[in-house]
Protein backbone atom coordinates (compact mmCIF):
# COMPACT_ATOMS: atom_id res chain seq x y z
CA UNK A 1 0.00 0.00 0.00
CA UNK A 2 1.07 3.30 -1.20
CA UNK A 3 1.99 5.66 1.70
CA UNK A 4 0.26 8.30 -1.42
CA UNK A 5 -2.97 6.60 -2.29
CA UNK A 6 -6.20 6.96 -1.50
CA UNK A 7 -6.72 3.60 0.38
CA UNK A 8 -3.82 4.76 2.64
CA UNK A 9 -4.34 8.17 3.19
CA UNK A 10 -8.28 8.45 3.96
CA UNK A 11 -9.02 5.31 5.04
CA UNK A 12 -5.53 3.34 6.89
CA UNK A 13 -4.04 6.45 8.69
CA UNK A 14 -7.10 7.81 10.23
CA UNK A 15 -8.39 4.79 11.35
CA UNK A 16 -4.70 3.72 12.77
CA UNK A 17 -3.96 7.07 14.42
CA UNK A 18 -7.54 7.65 15.78
CA UNK A 19 -7.49 4.30 17.25
CA UNK A 20 -3.71 4.63 18.72
CA UNK A 21 -4.89 7.15 20.79
CA UNK A 22 -8.00 6.08 21.85
CA UNK A 23 -6.54 3.28 23.18
CA UNK A 24 -4.44 3.30 26.75
CA UNK A 25 -0.63 3.60 26.34
CA UNK A 26 -0.03 0.42 27.71
CA UNK A 27 -1.95 -1.00 24.25
CA UNK A 28 -0.17 1.30 22.04
CA UNK A 29 2.45 -1.18 20.97
CA UNK A 30 -0.06 -4.45 20.58
CA UNK A 31 -2.05 -2.19 18.43
CA UNK A 32 1.11 -0.82 16.48
CA UNK A 33 2.48 -4.06 15.28
CA UNK A 34 -1.28 -5.14 14.43
CA UNK A 35 -1.98 -2.22 12.39
CA UNK A 36 1.75 -2.76 10.64
CA UNK A 37 1.06 -6.40 10.38
CA UNK A 38 -2.09 -5.16 8.66
CA UNK A 39 -0.38 -2.79 5.75
CA UNK A 40 2.34 -5.60 5.02
CA UNK A 41 -0.55 -8.08 4.50
CA UNK A 42 -2.66 -5.50 2.49
CA UNK A 43 0.07 -5.52 -0.18
CA UNK A 44 1.77 -9.32 -0.19
CA UNK A 45 -0.26 -11.28 2.52
CA UNK A 46 1.90 -14.40 1.51
CA UNK A 47 5.24 -13.07 2.14
CA UNK A 48 4.31 -12.47 6.04
CA UNK A 49 5.37 -16.28 7.19
CA UNK A 50 9.08 -15.04 6.08
CA UNK A 51 9.22 -11.94 7.59
CA UNK A 52 7.50 -13.54 10.89
CA UNK A 53 10.65 -16.23 10.93
CA UNK A 54 13.03 -13.65 10.55
CA UNK A 55 11.41 -11.93 13.90
CA UNK A 56 11.60 -15.22 15.45
CA UNK A 57 15.17 -16.19 14.33
CA UNK A 58 16.05 -13.50 15.56
CA UNK A 59 14.30 -13.31 18.86
CA UNK A 60 15.92 -16.35 19.35
CA UNK A 61 19.30 -16.05 18.20
CA UNK A 62 19.74 -12.99 20.34
CA UNK A 63 18.58 -14.90 23.57
CA UNK A 64 21.06 -17.37 22.55
CA UNK A 65 24.11 -15.03 22.15
CA UNK A 66 23.27 -13.81 25.93
CA UNK A 67 22.42 -17.41 27.16
CA UNK A 68 25.71 -19.28 25.96
CA UNK A 69 28.50 -16.41 25.88
CA UNK A 70 30.76 -19.44 24.91
CA UNK A 71 28.82 -19.84 21.58
CA UNK A 72 27.87 -16.64 21.13
CA UNK A 73 29.77 -16.65 17.78
CA UNK A 74 28.29 -19.75 16.73
CA UNK A 75 24.78 -18.17 17.23
CA UNK A 76 25.84 -15.01 15.56
CA UNK A 77 26.73 -16.77 12.67
CA UNK A 78 23.58 -18.75 12.11
CA UNK A 79 21.28 -15.78 12.75
CA UNK A 80 23.20 -13.80 9.82
CA UNK A 81 23.32 -16.67 7.61
CA UNK A 82 19.22 -17.04 8.32
CA UNK A 83 18.95 -13.62 7.67
CA UNK A 84 20.89 -13.01 4.68
CA UNK A 85 20.71 -16.72 3.46
CA UNK A 86 17.31 -15.11 2.86
CA UNK A 87 17.90 -12.10 1.00
CA UNK A 88 20.27 -14.21 -0.90
CA UNK A 89 17.20 -16.68 -2.08
CA UNK A 90 14.72 -14.17 -2.79
CA UNK A 91 17.00 -11.61 -4.16
CA UNK A 92 20.28 -13.22 -5.81
CA UNK A 93 19.81 -16.85 -6.32
CA UNK A 94 18.30 -16.11 -10.01
CA UNK A 95 21.30 -13.70 -10.63
CA UNK A 96 23.54 -16.32 -9.59
CA UNK A 97 22.40 -19.34 -11.92
CA UNK A 98 21.80 -16.68 -14.69
CA UNK A 99 25.78 -15.61 -14.62
CA UNK A 100 26.66 -19.38 -14.00
CA UNK A 101 25.03 -20.06 -17.20
CA UNK A 102 26.35 -17.22 -18.99
CA UNK A 103 30.50 -18.10 -17.72
CA UNK A 104 30.23 -21.81 -17.96
CA UNK A 105 27.72 -22.02 -20.44
CA UNK A 106 25.58 -24.69 -18.07
CA UNK A 107 21.85 -24.69 -18.71
CA UNK A 108 20.18 -24.54 -15.03
CA UNK A 109 16.70 -23.44 -15.24
CA UNK A 110 15.37 -20.13 -13.27
CA UNK A 111 13.88 -20.96 -10.54
CA UNK A 112 10.34 -19.19 -10.29
CA UNK A 113 11.01 -16.70 -7.39
CA UNK A 114 9.30 -13.06 -6.60
CA UNK A 115 11.29 -10.46 -4.63
CA UNK A 116 8.98 -10.13 -1.03
CA UNK A 117 8.42 -6.42 -0.10
CA UNK A 118 10.70 -4.60 1.91
CA UNK A 119 13.21 -7.48 2.45
CA UNK A 120 16.14 -5.83 1.82
CA UNK A 121 14.95 -3.99 4.51
CA UNK A 122 13.94 -5.82 7.39
CA UNK A 123 16.53 -8.08 6.97
CA UNK A 124 19.12 -5.36 7.91
CA UNK A 125 17.35 -3.68 10.54
CA UNK A 126 16.91 -7.26 11.68
CA UNK A 127 20.59 -8.04 11.70
CA UNK A 128 21.54 -5.15 13.23
CA UNK A 129 19.13 -5.93 15.99
CA UNK A 130 21.63 -9.57 16.44
CA UNK A 131 24.79 -7.53 15.90
CA UNK A 132 23.78 -5.14 18.41
CA UNK A 133 23.17 -7.98 21.16
CA UNK A 134 26.66 -9.97 20.46
CA UNK A 135 28.99 -6.56 20.64
CA UNK A 136 26.72 -5.90 23.90
CA UNK A 137 25.52 -2.80 22.38
CA UNK A 138 21.95 -3.54 23.48
CA UNK A 139 20.21 -6.02 25.76
CA UNK A 140 18.56 -8.89 24.36
CA UNK A 141 14.46 -8.04 24.19
CA UNK A 142 12.75 -10.33 25.79
CA UNK A 143 9.32 -9.40 24.36
CA UNK A 144 8.42 -10.75 20.95
CA UNK A 145 6.35 -8.46 20.46
CA UNK A 146 8.31 -5.71 20.67
CA UNK A 147 11.13 -7.02 18.34
CA UNK A 148 8.61 -7.48 16.20
CA UNK A 149 7.52 -4.03 16.28
CA UNK A 150 11.05 -2.95 15.60
CA UNK A 151 11.23 -4.97 12.52
CA UNK A 152 7.58 -3.97 10.77
CA UNK A 153 6.66 -0.63 12.16
CA UNK A 154 4.99 -0.04 9.06
CA UNK A 155 6.26 3.30 8.50
CA UNK A 156 9.61 2.19 7.30
CA UNK A 157 9.04 -1.39 6.37
CA UNK A 158 8.86 -0.78 2.82
CA UNK A 159 11.20 1.47 1.75
CA UNK A 160 13.24 2.57 5.00
CA UNK A 161 15.24 5.01 6.28
CA UNK A 162 17.12 1.41 7.28
CA UNK A 163 16.47 2.10 11.58
CA UNK A 164 19.24 0.10 13.66
CA UNK A 165 18.22 -1.18 16.96
CA UNK A 166 20.16 0.82 19.25
CA UNK A 167 19.20 3.72 17.98
CA UNK A 168 15.14 3.25 18.87
CA UNK A 169 15.53 0.67 21.63
CA UNK A 170 14.02 2.88 24.14
CA UNK A 171 11.19 4.39 21.95
CA UNK A 172 9.61 0.81 22.11
CA UNK A 173 9.34 0.68 25.71
CA UNK A 174 8.62 3.92 27.13
CA UNK A 175 7.63 6.86 24.52
CA UNK A 176 5.57 9.60 24.95
CA UNK A 177 4.16 12.17 21.74
CA UNK A 178 3.36 15.85 22.29
CA UNK A 179 1.22 18.08 20.39
CA UNK A 180 4.18 19.88 19.03
CA UNK A 181 5.98 16.58 18.08
CA UNK A 182 2.71 15.26 16.43
CA UNK A 183 2.18 18.45 14.41
CA UNK A 184 6.07 18.33 13.07
CA UNK A 185 5.08 14.53 12.33
CA UNK A 186 1.85 15.56 10.28
CA UNK A 187 3.72 18.72 8.31
CA UNK A 188 6.51 16.45 7.76
CA UNK A 189 4.44 13.55 6.12
CA UNK A 190 2.62 16.48 4.02
CA UNK A 191 5.75 17.64 2.65
CA UNK A 192 6.70 14.62 1.66
CA UNK A 193 3.48 13.58 0.02
CA UNK A 194 4.09 16.73 -2.03
CA UNK A 195 7.58 15.88 -3.04
CA UNK A 196 6.18 12.79 -3.81
CA UNK A 197 2.79 13.43 -6.18
CA UNK A 198 3.63 17.35 -7.47
CA UNK A 199 6.92 16.56 -8.41
CA UNK A 200 8.27 13.32 -8.34
CA UNK A 201 5.52 11.56 -10.42
CA UNK A 202 5.64 14.75 -12.57
CA UNK A 203 9.23 14.83 -13.58
CA UNK A 204 8.66 11.09 -13.95
CA UNK A 205 6.28 11.35 -16.63
CA UNK A 206 9.27 13.47 -18.45
CA UNK A 207 11.87 11.04 -17.79
CA UNK A 208 9.52 8.76 -19.32
CA UNK A 209 9.10 10.06 -22.56
CA UNK A 210 13.21 9.85 -23.12
CA UNK A 211 13.93 6.70 -21.51
CA UNK A 212 11.30 4.72 -22.95
CA UNK A 213 13.01 5.08 -26.28
CA UNK A 214 16.11 4.48 -27.81
CA UNK A 215 19.64 6.23 -26.99
CA UNK A 216 19.65 6.73 -30.98
CA UNK A 217 16.19 8.16 -31.27
CA UNK A 218 17.43 11.24 -28.92
CA UNK A 219 20.77 13.90 -29.41
CA UNK A 220 23.32 14.82 -26.63
CA UNK A 221 21.06 17.72 -25.41
CA UNK A 222 17.96 15.78 -24.85
CA UNK A 223 20.17 12.85 -23.31
CA UNK A 224 21.66 15.37 -20.60
CA UNK A 225 17.83 16.65 -20.19
CA UNK A 226 16.68 13.51 -19.38
CA UNK A 227 19.85 12.54 -16.86
CA UNK A 228 19.31 15.83 -14.86
CA UNK A 229 15.33 15.63 -14.82
CA UNK A 230 15.93 12.04 -13.23
CA UNK A 231 18.56 12.94 -10.71
CA UNK A 232 15.92 15.18 -9.73
CA UNK A 233 13.21 12.79 -9.86
CA UNK A 234 15.01 9.78 -7.93
CA UNK A 235 16.13 12.23 -5.32
CA UNK A 236 12.56 13.85 -4.88
CA UNK A 237 10.88 10.33 -4.89
CA UNK A 238 13.46 8.57 -2.85
CA UNK A 239 13.67 11.92 -0.20
CA UNK A 240 9.99 11.86 0.00
CA UNK A 241 9.44 8.39 1.20
CA UNK A 242 11.73 8.92 3.70
CA UNK A 243 9.95 12.33 5.02
CA UNK A 244 6.85 10.65 4.97
CA UNK A 245 8.38 7.68 7.04
CA UNK A 246 9.77 9.99 9.54
CA UNK A 247 6.71 12.10 9.73
CA UNK A 248 4.57 8.71 10.32
CA UNK A 249 7.44 8.15 13.21
CA UNK A 250 6.60 11.18 14.94
CA UNK A 251 2.79 10.98 14.55
CA UNK A 252 3.41 7.76 16.75
CA UNK A 253 6.62 9.05 19.00
CA UNK A 254 9.34 7.31 17.33
CA UNK A 255 12.30 9.36 16.11
CA UNK A 256 13.35 8.01 12.71
CA UNK A 257 16.59 8.67 11.32
CA UNK A 258 17.19 11.32 8.73
CA UNK A 259 17.93 9.93 5.62
CA UNK A 260 18.96 12.67 2.81
CA UNK A 261 20.30 16.10 3.94
CA UNK A 262 20.13 17.95 0.35
CA UNK A 263 23.06 15.84 -1.36
CA UNK A 264 23.00 17.76 -4.50
CA UNK A 265 24.88 20.67 -2.28
CA UNK A 266 27.87 18.49 -1.84
CA UNK A 267 31.34 19.27 -3.04
CA UNK A 268 32.53 15.75 -3.38
CA UNK A 269 31.23 12.30 -3.53
CA UNK A 270 32.51 11.48 -0.20
CA UNK A 271 30.24 14.44 0.95
CA UNK A 272 27.36 12.82 -0.80
CA UNK A 273 27.16 9.73 0.78
CA UNK A 274 27.09 11.68 3.74
CA UNK A 275 23.98 13.35 2.77
CA UNK A 276 22.81 10.38 0.55
CA UNK A 277 20.43 7.64 1.84
CA UNK A 278 22.60 8.34 4.97
CA UNK A 279 20.48 4.70 6.98
CA UNK A 280 21.79 2.64 4.34
CA UNK A 281 25.73 4.22 4.11
CA UNK A 282 25.87 4.04 7.98
CA UNK A 283 25.03 0.51 8.10
CA UNK A 284 27.03 -0.87 5.96
CA UNK A 285 30.07 1.82 7.58
CA UNK A 286 28.73 0.31 11.56
CA UNK A 287 28.55 -3.86 10.51
CA UNK A 288 30.86 -3.68 7.61
CA UNK A 289 33.26 -0.83 6.82
CA UNK A 290 34.63 -0.95 10.99
CA UNK A 291 34.94 -4.73 11.27
CA UNK A 292 36.58 -5.22 8.07
CA UNK A 293 39.10 -2.63 9.62
CA UNK A 294 38.04 0.59 8.77
CA UNK A 295 40.63 3.24 8.21
CA UNK A 296 42.56 1.70 11.06
CA UNK A 297 45.08 -0.27 8.96
CA UNK A 298 46.62 2.52 6.32
CA UNK A 299 45.25 4.22 3.53
CA UNK A 300 45.53 1.07 1.48
CA UNK A 301 43.29 -0.94 3.39
CA UNK A 302 41.37 2.01 3.64
CA UNK A 303 40.65 2.39 -0.22
CA UNK A 304 40.34 -1.30 -0.40
CA UNK A 305 37.46 -1.71 2.19
CA UNK A 306 35.55 1.47 0.54
CA UNK A 307 35.44 -0.46 -2.36
CA UNK A 308 33.93 -3.35 -0.74
CA UNK A 309 31.23 -1.79 0.86
CA UNK A 310 30.88 0.49 -2.22
CA UNK A 311 30.20 -2.60 -3.99
CA UNK A 312 27.74 -4.38 -1.59
CA UNK A 313 26.04 -0.98 -1.48
CA UNK A 314 26.04 -1.63 -5.43
CA UNK A 315 24.38 -4.99 -4.97
CA UNK A 316 22.06 -4.76 -2.09
CA UNK A 317 19.77 -2.20 -4.56
CA UNK A 318 19.40 -5.22 -7.19
CA UNK A 319 20.68 -8.04 -8.71
CA UNK A 320 21.36 -7.00 -11.68
CA UNK A 321 25.24 -5.95 -13.59
CA UNK A 322 23.96 -2.06 -13.68
CA UNK A 323 23.78 -1.83 -9.79
CA UNK A 324 26.92 -3.69 -9.24
CA UNK A 325 28.96 -1.23 -11.53
CA UNK A 326 26.92 1.55 -9.73
CA UNK A 327 28.51 0.57 -6.85
CA UNK A 328 31.63 0.24 -7.99
CA UNK A 329 31.81 3.66 -9.85
CA UNK A 330 30.90 5.56 -5.99
CA UNK A 331 33.83 3.56 -4.49
CA UNK A 332 35.93 4.40 -7.13
CA UNK A 333 35.55 8.07 -6.96
CA UNK A 334 35.45 8.38 -3.06
CA UNK A 335 39.01 6.51 -3.14
CA UNK A 336 39.90 8.50 -5.86
CA UNK A 337 39.05 11.79 -3.57
CA UNK A 338 41.22 10.62 -0.85
CA UNK A 339 44.35 10.28 -2.99
CA UNK A 340 43.62 13.26 -4.34
CA UNK A 341 42.62 15.26 -0.92
CA UNK A 342 39.24 16.91 -3.47
CA UNK A 343 37.37 15.99 -0.68
CA UNK A 344 38.80 17.96 1.93
CA UNK A 345 37.60 21.47 2.24
CA UNK A 346 39.90 24.31 1.38
CA UNK A 347 39.46 28.05 0.89
CA UNK A 348 38.55 29.69 -2.40
CA UNK A 349 35.41 30.17 -4.56
CA UNK A 350 37.00 28.81 -8.06
CA UNK A 351 38.52 25.88 -6.03
CA UNK A 352 34.88 24.84 -4.41
CA UNK A 353 32.30 26.03 -7.72
CA UNK A 354 35.11 23.33 -9.20
CA UNK A 355 34.43 20.72 -6.95
CA UNK A 356 30.49 21.31 -6.52
CA UNK A 357 29.92 21.40 -10.46
CA UNK A 358 32.52 17.78 -10.80
CA UNK A 359 30.17 16.12 -7.83
CA UNK A 360 26.98 17.48 -9.66
CA UNK A 361 28.26 15.72 -12.71
CA UNK A 362 29.22 11.86 -11.30
CA UNK A 363 26.39 12.46 -9.76
CA UNK A 364 24.33 12.53 -12.87
CA UNK A 365 25.94 9.58 -14.30
CA UNK A 366 26.01 7.68 -11.24
CA UNK A 367 22.34 8.04 -10.99
CA UNK A 368 21.06 6.82 -14.69
CA UNK A 369 22.43 3.41 -14.04
CA UNK A 370 19.10 2.79 -11.72
CA UNK A 371 16.89 4.51 -15.06
CA UNK A 372 18.49 2.67 -17.61
CA UNK A 373 17.08 -1.07 -18.16
CA UNK A 374 19.97 -2.58 -19.67
CA UNK A 375 24.04 -2.61 -19.56
CA UNK A 376 23.58 -2.14 -23.52
CA UNK A 377 21.14 0.88 -22.84
CA UNK A 378 23.01 2.48 -20.31
CA UNK A 379 26.16 2.35 -22.47
CA UNK A 380 24.61 3.65 -25.58
CA UNK A 381 22.97 6.73 -23.33
CA UNK A 382 26.11 7.54 -21.66
CA UNK A 383 27.75 7.64 -25.22
CA UNK A 384 25.30 9.67 -26.17
CA UNK A 385 25.86 11.75 -23.30
CA UNK A 386 29.45 12.28 -24.18
CA UNK A 387 28.51 12.96 -28.12
CA UNK A 388 29.39 9.66 -29.02
CA UNK A 389 26.80 8.10 -30.44
CA UNK A 390 25.79 7.96 -33.82
CA UNK A 391 21.96 9.11 -34.08
CA UNK A 392 19.21 9.41 -36.23
CA UNK A 393 18.90 12.87 -38.62
CA UNK A 394 15.83 13.48 -37.09
CA UNK A 395 16.16 13.13 -33.31
CA UNK A 396 13.76 13.68 -30.80
CA UNK A 397 13.32 16.66 -29.03
CA UNK A 398 11.76 16.71 -25.82
CA UNK A 399 11.99 20.23 -25.31
CA UNK A 400 8.70 20.49 -27.72
CA UNK A 401 6.97 18.53 -25.51
CA UNK A 402 7.03 19.98 -21.93
CA UNK A 403 3.99 21.75 -21.10
CA UNK A 404 4.00 25.27 -18.49
CA UNK A 405 3.47 23.51 -15.64
CA UNK A 406 6.13 20.97 -16.00
CA UNK A 407 8.45 23.57 -16.72
CA UNK A 408 7.42 25.17 -13.32
CA UNK A 409 7.57 21.74 -11.92
CA UNK A 410 11.38 21.41 -12.84
CA UNK A 411 12.54 25.12 -11.75
CA UNK A 412 10.14 23.96 -7.77
CA UNK A 413 12.14 20.88 -7.90
CA UNK A 414 15.62 22.67 -8.63
CA UNK A 415 15.11 25.56 -6.16
CA UNK A 416 13.83 22.88 -3.10
CA UNK A 417 17.03 20.69 -3.88
CA UNK A 418 18.74 23.13 -1.93
CA UNK A 419 17.68 23.86 2.02
CA UNK A 420 16.14 26.93 1.06
CA UNK A 421 12.63 25.98 2.44
CA UNK A 422 14.12 24.05 5.32
CA UNK A 423 15.58 27.54 6.42
CA UNK A 424 11.97 29.24 5.89
CA UNK A 425 10.52 26.63 7.99
CA UNK A 426 13.34 26.72 10.56
CA UNK A 427 12.49 30.91 10.64
CA UNK A 428 8.34 30.11 10.59
CA UNK A 429 9.36 27.98 14.40
CA UNK A 430 11.08 31.47 15.90
CA UNK A 431 8.54 34.28 13.87
CA UNK A 432 4.79 34.40 13.89
CA UNK A 433 3.60 35.59 10.91
CA UNK A 434 6.40 33.58 9.01
CA UNK A 435 4.74 30.24 10.98
CA UNK A 436 1.04 30.87 10.34
CA UNK A 437 1.93 31.65 6.32
CA UNK A 438 3.69 28.23 6.52
CA UNK A 439 0.84 26.65 8.02
CA UNK A 440 -1.32 27.94 5.24
CA UNK A 441 1.17 26.56 3.08
CA UNK A 442 0.94 22.97 4.37
CA UNK A 443 -2.67 22.91 3.71
CA UNK A 444 -2.20 23.85 0.80
CA UNK A 445 0.41 21.67 -0.33
CA UNK A 446 -2.30 19.25 1.03
CA UNK A 447 -5.03 19.74 -1.06
CA UNK A 448 -3.05 20.10 -4.15
CA UNK A 449 -1.58 16.59 -3.30
CA UNK A 450 -5.10 15.19 -2.73
CA UNK A 451 -6.43 16.62 -6.07
CA UNK A 452 -2.96 15.44 -8.19
CA UNK A 453 -3.64 12.02 -6.70
CA UNK A 454 -7.03 11.97 -7.62
CA UNK A 455 -6.44 12.74 -11.11
CA UNK A 456 -3.48 10.17 -11.47
CA UNK A 457 -2.70 6.90 -12.17
CA UNK A 458 -0.78 4.11 -10.30
CA UNK A 459 3.08 5.35 -9.47
CA UNK A 460 5.10 3.21 -6.70
CA UNK A 461 8.16 4.86 -5.50
CA UNK A 462 11.74 3.99 -7.16
CA UNK A 463 13.08 2.39 -3.88
CA UNK A 464 9.74 -0.36 -4.32
CA UNK A 465 11.91 -2.40 -6.46
CA UNK A 466 15.37 -2.82 -4.24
Amino acid sequence: MLFSSTTFLFIFLPIVVGVYYALPQKAHNAFLLLASIVFYALGEPKYLPIMFAIIIINYFGAIYITKYESKAKFWLILTLIANIGTLFYFKYFNFLIENLNRTLNTGFSLWDIALPLGISFYTFQATSYTIDVYRKQVEPQKNIYRLALFICLFPQLIAGPIVKYHDIANQLENRHTTIDEFYYGLRRFIIGLAKKVLIANILGDITNLIFDLPPTEYGTGTAWFGAIIFTLQFYFDFSSYADMAIGLGHLFGFTIMENFNYPYISKSMSETWRRWHISLATWFKDYLYIPLGGSRKGDLRKNLNILIIFSFMGIWHGADWVYIISGVYNGLLVVFENITKLNKDKQGFFYNAFRHIYTLIAIIFGVIWFRTKTLAYSKAFILNMLGLLKTNGTSYNILHYLDRIEILVIIIAIICSVPLFKNILSWGEKHKYIGAAVDVWIIILLILSCMQIAASTYNPFIYFRF
